[in-house]
Protein backbone atom coordinates (compact mmCIF):
# COMPACT_ATOMS: atom_id res chain seq x y z
CA UNK A 1 0.00 0.00 0.00
CA UNK A 2 1.41 3.37 -1.01
CA UNK A 3 1.96 6.00 1.66
CA UNK A 4 -0.32 9.04 1.45
CA UNK A 5 0.02 12.37 3.15
CA UNK A 6 -1.73 12.98 6.45
CA UNK A 7 -4.80 15.22 6.52
CA UNK A 8 -2.91 17.55 8.89
CA UNK A 9 0.69 16.56 9.69
CA UNK A 10 1.16 19.64 11.91
CA UNK A 11 -1.01 18.19 14.67
CA UNK A 12 1.00 16.06 17.10
CA UNK A 13 -0.18 12.44 17.28
CA UNK A 14 -2.03 11.19 20.36
CA UNK A 15 -0.34 9.06 23.01
CA UNK A 16 0.46 5.56 21.71
CA UNK A 17 -2.50 3.21 21.92
CA UNK A 18 -1.91 0.15 24.12
CA UNK A 19 -5.27 -1.65 23.89
CA UNK A 20 -6.38 -4.65 21.80
CA UNK A 21 -5.76 -4.58 18.05
CA UNK A 22 -8.48 -3.98 15.45
CA UNK A 23 -8.51 -7.73 14.72
CA UNK A 24 -8.91 -8.60 18.40
CA UNK A 25 -11.70 -6.06 18.82
CA UNK A 26 -13.47 -7.46 15.76
CA UNK A 27 -13.25 -11.02 17.14
CA UNK A 28 -14.76 -9.91 20.47
CA UNK A 29 -17.39 -7.86 18.67
CA UNK A 30 -18.45 -10.91 16.66
CA UNK A 31 -18.71 -12.96 19.83
CA UNK A 32 -20.30 -10.50 22.27
CA UNK A 33 -22.25 -7.93 20.24
CA UNK A 34 -25.46 -8.62 18.36
CA UNK A 35 -24.87 -9.24 14.63
CA UNK A 36 -26.92 -6.23 13.49
CA UNK A 37 -24.07 -3.81 14.21
CA UNK A 38 -23.05 -2.10 10.96
CA UNK A 39 -19.50 -2.12 9.58
CA UNK A 40 -18.42 -0.06 6.55
CA UNK A 41 -15.10 -1.56 5.55
CA UNK A 42 -13.76 -4.96 4.47
CA UNK A 43 -10.88 -4.40 6.87
CA UNK A 44 -12.47 -2.42 9.71
CA UNK A 45 -10.38 0.17 11.52
CA UNK A 46 -10.46 0.76 15.28
CA UNK A 47 -10.94 4.47 16.01
CA UNK A 48 -9.39 5.14 19.43
CA UNK A 49 -8.70 8.90 19.61
CA UNK A 50 -9.99 12.19 18.23
CA UNK A 51 -8.88 15.79 17.92
CA UNK A 52 -11.39 18.25 16.44
CA UNK A 53 -12.03 17.21 12.79
CA UNK A 54 -9.51 14.36 12.95
CA UNK A 55 -9.58 10.84 14.38
CA UNK A 56 -6.85 8.22 14.90
CA UNK A 57 -6.93 4.46 14.61
CA UNK A 58 -5.23 1.88 16.80
CA UNK A 59 -2.11 2.07 14.59
CA UNK A 60 -1.84 5.84 15.09
CA UNK A 61 -2.99 6.75 11.56
CA UNK A 62 -4.69 10.13 11.22
CA UNK A 63 -7.97 10.55 9.30
CA UNK A 64 -10.10 13.53 8.35
CA UNK A 65 -13.53 12.58 9.68
CA UNK A 66 -15.69 13.92 6.85
CA UNK A 67 -18.80 12.10 8.10
CA UNK A 68 -18.46 13.57 11.64
CA UNK A 69 -19.24 10.36 13.52
CA UNK A 70 -22.37 10.02 11.34
CA UNK A 71 -23.21 13.74 11.46
CA UNK A 72 -22.85 13.83 15.24
CA UNK A 73 -19.62 15.74 15.89
CA UNK A 74 -20.61 19.31 15.17
CA UNK A 75 -17.81 21.34 16.80
CA UNK A 76 -14.98 18.82 16.85
CA UNK A 77 -13.89 15.60 18.55
CA UNK A 78 -12.74 16.28 22.11
CA UNK A 79 -13.15 20.03 21.55
CA UNK A 80 -11.15 21.41 24.50
CA UNK A 81 -13.51 24.32 25.24
CA UNK A 82 -16.53 22.01 25.26
CA UNK A 83 -14.75 19.32 27.27
CA UNK A 84 -13.66 21.79 29.94
CA UNK A 85 -17.26 22.79 30.68
CA UNK A 86 -18.51 19.20 30.55
CA UNK A 87 -15.81 17.95 32.93
CA UNK A 88 -16.54 20.80 35.34
CA UNK A 89 -20.14 19.61 35.55
CA UNK A 90 -19.12 15.95 35.90
CA UNK A 91 -16.99 16.87 38.90
CA UNK A 92 -19.89 18.76 40.45
CA UNK A 93 -22.94 16.55 39.78
CA UNK A 94 -23.23 13.74 37.23
CA UNK A 95 -26.91 12.94 37.50
CA UNK A 96 -30.19 14.46 38.61
CA UNK A 97 -33.57 13.83 37.05
CA UNK A 98 -36.26 16.34 36.26
CA UNK A 99 -38.13 15.56 39.48
CA UNK A 100 -35.69 18.10 40.96
CA UNK A 101 -34.78 21.60 39.81
CA UNK A 102 -31.46 22.18 38.10
CA UNK A 103 -30.22 25.39 36.47
CA UNK A 104 -28.63 23.93 33.32
CA UNK A 105 -31.76 22.32 31.85
CA UNK A 106 -33.68 25.60 31.91
CA UNK A 107 -30.65 27.55 30.67
CA UNK A 108 -30.29 25.22 27.70
CA UNK A 109 -34.03 25.26 26.95
CA UNK A 110 -33.98 29.07 26.96
CA UNK A 111 -31.00 29.09 24.58
CA UNK A 112 -32.86 26.81 22.17
CA UNK A 113 -36.01 28.93 22.37
CA UNK A 114 -33.97 31.99 21.40
CA UNK A 115 -32.69 30.14 18.32
CA UNK A 116 -36.07 28.96 17.03
CA UNK A 117 -37.46 30.24 13.69
CA UNK A 118 -40.57 31.49 15.51
CA UNK A 119 -40.95 32.91 19.04
CA UNK A 120 -44.01 30.67 19.45
CA UNK A 121 -41.76 27.58 19.42
CA UNK A 122 -40.33 27.80 22.93
CA UNK A 123 -40.92 24.77 25.17
CA UNK A 124 -38.50 21.83 25.13
CA UNK A 125 -38.36 18.24 26.39
CA UNK A 126 -34.91 16.65 26.38
CA UNK A 127 -34.29 13.04 25.37
CA UNK A 128 -31.25 10.84 24.71
CA UNK A 129 -31.63 10.34 20.97
CA UNK A 130 -33.34 11.39 17.77
CA UNK A 131 -35.55 8.31 17.80
CA UNK A 132 -36.92 9.27 21.22
CA UNK A 133 -37.35 12.87 20.16
CA UNK A 134 -39.31 11.94 17.04
CA UNK A 135 -41.54 9.54 18.97
CA UNK A 136 -42.36 12.24 21.49
CA UNK A 137 -43.06 14.75 18.74
CA UNK A 138 -45.54 12.35 17.15
CA UNK A 139 -47.19 11.69 20.49
CA UNK A 140 -47.61 15.41 21.09
CA UNK A 141 -49.01 15.93 17.58
CA UNK A 142 -51.58 13.14 17.95
CA UNK A 143 -52.71 14.40 21.34
CA UNK A 144 -52.78 18.06 20.30
CA UNK A 145 -54.76 17.51 17.10
CA UNK A 146 -56.92 14.55 18.12
CA UNK A 147 -56.01 12.94 14.79
CA UNK A 148 -54.17 9.66 14.18
CA UNK A 149 -52.80 9.73 10.64
CA UNK A 150 -49.15 10.59 10.10
CA UNK A 151 -47.41 11.53 6.86
CA UNK A 152 -43.76 10.81 6.21
CA UNK A 153 -41.60 10.90 3.11
CA UNK A 154 -40.46 7.99 1.04
CA UNK A 155 -36.67 7.66 1.24
CA UNK A 156 -36.68 9.16 4.75
CA UNK A 157 -34.98 8.06 7.95
CA UNK A 158 -36.24 9.05 11.41
CA UNK A 159 -34.86 6.43 13.82
CA UNK A 160 -34.77 2.78 14.74
CA UNK A 161 -37.42 2.33 17.42
CA UNK A 162 -40.55 0.54 16.21
CA UNK A 163 -42.56 3.72 15.70
CA UNK A 164 -39.78 5.70 14.06
CA UNK A 165 -38.88 2.66 11.95
CA UNK A 166 -42.46 2.86 10.69
CA UNK A 167 -41.77 6.42 9.54
CA UNK A 168 -38.72 5.39 7.52
CA UNK A 169 -39.49 5.29 3.82
CA UNK A 170 -36.49 3.10 3.23
CA UNK A 171 -36.75 -0.70 3.24
CA UNK A 172 -33.16 -1.05 4.45
CA UNK A 173 -34.21 0.16 7.89
CA UNK A 174 -37.49 -1.75 8.27
CA UNK A 175 -37.62 -5.21 9.89
CA UNK A 176 -40.48 -7.58 8.88
CA UNK A 177 -42.56 -6.85 11.98
CA UNK A 178 -45.91 -5.05 12.40
CA UNK A 179 -45.40 -1.33 11.90
CA UNK A 180 -47.15 1.62 13.49
CA UNK A 181 -50.60 1.95 11.90
CA UNK A 182 -51.83 5.10 10.16
CA UNK A 183 -48.43 6.04 8.69
CA UNK A 184 -48.58 7.10 5.02
CA UNK A 185 -45.50 7.72 2.88
CA UNK A 186 -45.65 10.52 0.34
CA UNK A 187 -43.42 11.44 -2.60
CA UNK A 188 -40.13 13.17 -1.78
CA UNK A 189 -38.77 16.10 -3.76
CA UNK A 190 -36.02 13.92 -5.24
CA UNK A 191 -35.70 15.56 -8.64
CA UNK A 192 -32.78 13.43 -9.83
CA UNK A 193 -34.90 10.30 -9.38
CA UNK A 194 -38.41 11.72 -9.68
CA UNK A 195 -40.86 8.83 -9.12
CA UNK A 196 -43.32 10.61 -11.41
CA UNK A 197 -40.85 10.89 -14.27
CA UNK A 198 -41.28 14.67 -14.39
CA UNK A 199 -38.79 17.53 -14.65
CA UNK A 200 -38.56 20.58 -12.39
CA UNK A 201 -39.92 23.25 -12.70
CA UNK A 202 -42.36 22.26 -15.45
CA UNK A 203 -43.61 19.50 -13.11
CA UNK A 204 -45.53 22.13 -11.11
CA UNK A 205 -44.34 20.32 -7.96
CA UNK A 206 -46.71 17.39 -8.41
CA UNK A 207 -44.70 15.48 -5.79
CA UNK A 208 -45.72 18.01 -3.13
CA UNK A 209 -49.27 18.47 -4.40
CA UNK A 210 -49.86 14.70 -4.26
CA UNK A 211 -49.88 14.97 -0.45
CA UNK A 212 -53.46 16.24 -0.69
CA UNK A 213 -54.45 13.19 -2.76
CA UNK A 214 -52.93 10.87 -0.14
CA UNK A 215 -54.82 12.63 2.66
CA UNK A 216 -58.11 12.48 0.76
CA UNK A 217 -57.75 8.86 -0.35
CA UNK A 218 -55.78 7.09 2.40
CA UNK A 219 -56.71 8.82 5.66
CA UNK A 220 -59.84 9.93 7.48
CA UNK A 221 -59.37 13.33 5.89
CA UNK A 222 -57.72 14.66 9.03
CA UNK A 223 -54.04 14.22 9.89
CA UNK A 224 -51.97 14.56 13.02
CA UNK A 225 -48.66 15.48 11.46
CA UNK A 226 -46.27 15.53 8.57
CA UNK A 227 -42.65 14.81 9.53
CA UNK A 228 -39.65 15.41 7.29
CA UNK A 229 -35.91 15.99 7.25
CA UNK A 230 -35.34 19.28 5.41
CA UNK A 231 -32.52 17.48 3.58
CA UNK A 232 -32.75 13.70 3.63
CA UNK A 233 -29.54 12.44 5.23
CA UNK A 234 -29.48 8.66 5.22
CA UNK A 235 -31.64 8.85 2.08
CA UNK A 236 -28.72 10.35 0.17
CA UNK A 237 -28.59 14.12 0.78
CA UNK A 238 -31.82 14.77 -1.11
CA UNK A 239 -32.53 18.50 -1.41
CA UNK A 240 -36.09 19.26 -2.56
CA UNK A 241 -37.06 22.29 -4.70
CA UNK A 242 -37.51 25.64 -2.97
CA UNK A 243 -41.34 25.52 -3.18
CA UNK A 244 -41.69 21.93 -1.99
CA UNK A 245 -42.14 22.21 1.78
CA UNK A 246 -44.23 25.37 1.65
CA UNK A 247 -46.82 23.61 -0.54
CA UNK A 248 -46.92 20.64 1.86
CA UNK A 249 -47.06 22.93 4.90
CA UNK A 250 -50.21 24.58 3.59
CA UNK A 251 -51.85 21.26 2.70
CA UNK A 252 -51.08 19.66 6.06
CA UNK A 253 -52.43 22.63 8.00
CA UNK A 254 -55.55 22.65 5.82
CA UNK A 255 -56.30 19.10 6.99
CA UNK A 256 -55.67 19.75 10.68
CA UNK A 257 -52.09 18.53 10.92
CA UNK A 258 -48.83 19.84 12.34
CA UNK A 259 -45.51 20.20 10.54
CA UNK A 260 -42.57 18.48 12.30
CA UNK A 261 -39.07 19.35 11.12
CA UNK A 262 -36.58 16.58 11.91
CA UNK A 263 -33.42 18.67 12.32
CA UNK A 264 -31.29 15.85 13.72
CA UNK A 265 -28.79 16.29 10.88
CA UNK A 266 -29.62 19.69 9.35
CA UNK A 267 -29.91 21.85 12.49
CA UNK A 268 -27.53 24.17 14.35
CA UNK A 269 -26.27 25.98 11.26
CA UNK A 270 -24.96 22.98 9.30
CA UNK A 271 -26.66 24.15 6.09
CA UNK A 272 -24.82 27.48 6.48
CA UNK A 273 -27.56 29.67 5.08
CA UNK A 274 -29.86 29.07 8.07
CA UNK A 275 -29.62 27.90 11.67
CA UNK A 276 -32.42 25.38 11.09
CA UNK A 277 -32.51 23.55 7.80
CA UNK A 278 -36.24 24.07 7.26
CA UNK A 279 -35.74 27.85 7.21
CA UNK A 280 -34.16 27.43 3.78
CA UNK A 281 -37.67 26.65 2.52
CA UNK A 282 -39.29 29.64 4.25
CA UNK A 283 -41.33 27.40 6.56
CA UNK A 284 -41.91 27.88 10.29
CA UNK A 285 -42.67 24.38 11.63
CA UNK A 286 -44.87 23.60 14.61
CA UNK A 287 -42.36 21.20 16.18
CA UNK A 288 -38.59 20.82 15.79
CA UNK A 289 -36.71 17.68 16.80
CA UNK A 290 -32.95 17.57 17.39
CA UNK A 291 -30.20 15.11 18.29
CA UNK A 292 -26.70 14.12 17.08
CA UNK A 293 -24.85 17.43 16.62
CA UNK A 294 -26.74 19.14 19.44
CA UNK A 295 -24.61 17.16 21.92
CA UNK A 296 -21.37 16.91 19.90
CA UNK A 297 -21.03 13.23 20.74
CA UNK A 298 -22.90 12.96 24.03
CA UNK A 299 -26.30 11.17 23.95
CA UNK A 300 -28.71 14.08 23.65
CA UNK A 301 -31.92 14.81 21.81
CA UNK A 302 -34.70 17.37 22.15
CA UNK A 303 -38.22 18.29 21.06
CA UNK A 304 -39.20 21.96 20.97
CA UNK A 305 -42.73 23.15 20.29
CA UNK A 306 -45.38 25.71 21.13
CA UNK A 307 -47.03 26.14 24.50
CA UNK A 308 -50.36 24.96 23.06
CA UNK A 309 -48.96 21.75 21.55
CA UNK A 310 -46.84 20.99 24.61
CA UNK A 311 -49.89 21.34 26.86
CA UNK A 312 -51.40 18.23 25.27
CA UNK A 313 -48.77 16.10 27.04
CA UNK A 314 -49.73 17.30 30.50
CA UNK A 315 -52.57 14.84 31.13
CA UNK A 316 -50.32 11.85 31.92
CA UNK A 317 -46.88 11.24 33.36
CA UNK A 318 -44.06 11.23 30.82
CA UNK A 319 -40.57 10.64 32.15
CA UNK A 320 -37.10 10.14 30.74
CA UNK A 321 -34.47 9.06 33.27
CA UNK A 322 -31.52 10.68 31.51
CA UNK A 323 -33.36 13.37 29.55
CA UNK A 324 -32.04 16.72 30.80
CA UNK A 325 -29.12 15.10 32.63
CA UNK A 326 -26.79 17.85 33.97
CA UNK A 327 -23.74 16.52 32.10
CA UNK A 328 -25.52 16.34 28.75
CA UNK A 329 -26.98 19.80 29.38
CA UNK A 330 -23.51 21.21 30.09
CA UNK A 331 -22.17 19.75 26.85
CA UNK A 332 -25.19 20.89 24.86
CA UNK A 333 -24.84 24.44 26.16
CA UNK A 334 -21.11 24.45 25.43
CA UNK A 335 -21.76 23.16 21.91
CA UNK A 336 -24.22 25.94 21.07
CA UNK A 337 -21.84 28.52 22.52
CA UNK A 338 -18.97 27.13 20.45
CA UNK A 339 -21.01 27.35 17.24
CA UNK A 340 -21.72 31.03 17.89
CA UNK A 341 -18.37 32.07 19.33
CA UNK A 342 -16.30 30.40 16.59
CA UNK A 343 -18.60 31.45 13.73
CA UNK A 344 -19.15 27.85 12.67
CA UNK A 345 -22.42 28.48 10.82
CA UNK A 346 -20.56 30.97 8.64
CA UNK A 347 -17.75 28.42 8.24
CA UNK A 348 -20.31 25.94 6.90
CA UNK A 349 -21.27 28.45 4.22
CA UNK A 350 -17.67 29.24 3.27
CA UNK A 351 -16.19 25.74 3.28
CA UNK A 352 -19.38 24.21 1.90
CA UNK A 353 -19.19 26.51 -1.12
CA UNK A 354 -15.54 25.57 -1.68
CA UNK A 355 -16.36 21.86 -1.51
CA UNK A 356 -19.36 22.20 -3.82
CA UNK A 357 -17.23 24.05 -6.37
CA UNK A 358 -14.74 21.21 -6.15
CA UNK A 359 -17.46 18.57 -6.53
CA UNK A 360 -18.70 20.33 -9.67
CA UNK A 361 -15.19 20.15 -11.12
CA UNK A 362 -15.07 16.43 -10.32
CA UNK A 363 -18.47 16.03 -11.98
CA UNK A 364 -17.05 17.45 -15.21
CA UNK A 365 -14.11 15.02 -15.05
CA UNK A 366 -15.74 11.72 -14.05
CA UNK A 367 -18.77 10.10 -15.68
CA UNK A 368 -19.25 8.00 -12.52
CA UNK A 369 -20.74 11.07 -10.84
CA UNK A 370 -24.43 11.49 -11.62
CA UNK A 371 -25.20 14.49 -9.43
CA UNK A 372 -23.67 16.63 -6.69
CA UNK A 373 -25.99 18.35 -4.24
CA UNK A 374 -26.42 19.80 -0.76
CA UNK A 375 -26.15 22.93 1.35
CA UNK A 376 -23.37 24.12 3.62
CA UNK A 377 -21.63 21.08 5.08
CA UNK A 378 -24.50 18.69 4.30
CA UNK A 379 -23.32 17.42 0.93
CA UNK A 380 -23.71 14.37 -1.28
CA UNK A 381 -22.33 12.89 -4.49
CA UNK A 382 -24.54 10.36 -6.28
CA UNK A 383 -22.67 7.70 -8.25
CA UNK A 384 -24.19 6.00 -11.30
CA UNK A 385 -23.19 3.40 -13.87
CA UNK A 386 -23.86 5.96 -16.60
CA UNK A 387 -25.44 9.38 -16.75
CA UNK A 388 -27.80 8.20 -19.45
CA UNK A 389 -29.25 5.26 -17.50
CA UNK A 390 -28.82 6.78 -14.03
CA UNK A 391 -28.56 3.22 -12.73
CA UNK A 392 -27.12 3.34 -9.20
CA UNK A 393 -23.50 2.29 -8.74
CA UNK A 394 -23.32 0.91 -5.16
CA UNK A 395 -20.25 -1.25 -5.84
CA UNK A 396 -18.28 1.78 -7.03
CA UNK A 397 -19.50 3.74 -4.02
CA UNK A 398 -18.19 1.06 -1.66
CA UNK A 399 -14.84 1.10 -3.48
CA UNK A 400 -14.57 4.88 -3.12
CA UNK A 401 -15.16 4.54 0.64
CA UNK A 402 -12.37 1.95 0.88
CA UNK A 403 -9.95 3.96 -1.26
CA UNK A 404 -10.68 7.15 0.69
CA UNK A 405 -10.14 5.36 4.00
CA UNK A 406 -6.77 4.08 2.83
CA UNK A 407 -5.82 7.68 1.97
CA UNK A 408 -6.85 9.09 5.37
CA UNK A 409 -10.40 10.26 4.60
CA UNK A 410 -13.55 8.92 6.25
CA UNK A 411 -16.83 9.56 4.43
CA UNK A 412 -20.26 7.95 4.54
CA UNK A 413 -22.71 6.46 2.11
CA UNK A 414 -26.48 6.59 1.82
CA UNK A 415 -29.45 6.40 -0.49
CA UNK A 416 -31.82 3.49 -1.01
CA UNK A 417 -29.21 1.78 -3.20
CA UNK A 418 -26.17 2.80 -1.14
CA UNK A 419 -24.80 4.80 -4.06
CA UNK A 420 -24.48 8.30 -2.58
CA UNK A 421 -21.29 9.53 -0.94
CA UNK A 422 -22.22 11.46 2.20
CA UNK A 423 -19.86 14.32 3.06
CA UNK A 424 -20.89 15.93 6.34
CA UNK A 425 -17.75 16.83 8.28
CA UNK A 426 -17.47 18.63 11.62
CA UNK A 427 -18.43 22.27 11.20
CA UNK A 428 -14.93 23.36 12.22
CA UNK A 429 -13.09 22.06 9.14
CA UNK A 430 -10.69 24.40 7.35
CA UNK A 431 -9.86 25.29 3.76
CA UNK A 432 -6.82 23.01 3.96
CA UNK A 433 -9.12 20.16 5.02
CA UNK A 434 -11.36 20.89 2.04
CA UNK A 435 -8.34 20.81 -0.28
CA UNK A 436 -7.30 17.45 1.18
CA UNK A 437 -10.81 16.05 0.83
CA UNK A 438 -11.07 17.10 -2.82
CA UNK A 439 -7.57 15.78 -3.58
CA UNK A 440 -8.42 12.38 -2.09
CA UNK A 441 -11.74 12.09 -3.91
CA UNK A 442 -10.07 13.08 -7.18
CA UNK A 443 -7.48 10.33 -6.64
CA UNK A 444 -10.20 7.80 -5.77
CA UNK A 445 -12.22 8.54 -8.92
CA UNK A 446 -9.06 8.52 -11.01
CA UNK A 447 -8.20 5.08 -9.65
CA UNK A 448 -11.63 3.74 -10.62
CA UNK A 449 -11.62 5.32 -14.08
Amino acid sequence: MAEYRKPNPEIPPPAPYIGPSAGEILAMRNEYLMPNHLLYYKNPIAIVAGNMQYVYDSEGKQYLDAIAGVVTISVGHCNPRVLEKTIQQMELLQHATTIYLHPLIVKFAKMLAEKMPSPAIRQTFFTNSGSEANELALLAAILATGNLDILSLRNSYHGDSRITMSLCGHSTWRYPVPMQPNVHHVIPGYCYRCPLGLTYPSCNLQCARDVENVIQSSTTGRVAAFIAEPIQGVGGTVVPPKEYFKIIYEIVHKYGGLFIADEVQTGLGRTGSAYWGIENWDVKPDIITMAKGIGNGIPLGAVTSTVEISAALKGKLYFNTFGGNPVSMAQGIATLEEIDEQGLQQNCTRIGAKLMDGFRRLYKQYELIGEVRGMGLMLGIELVESRESRNPAPAATAKVLELAKDRGLLIGKGGLYGNVLRIKPPMCITENDADFLLEVLDDCFKTLS
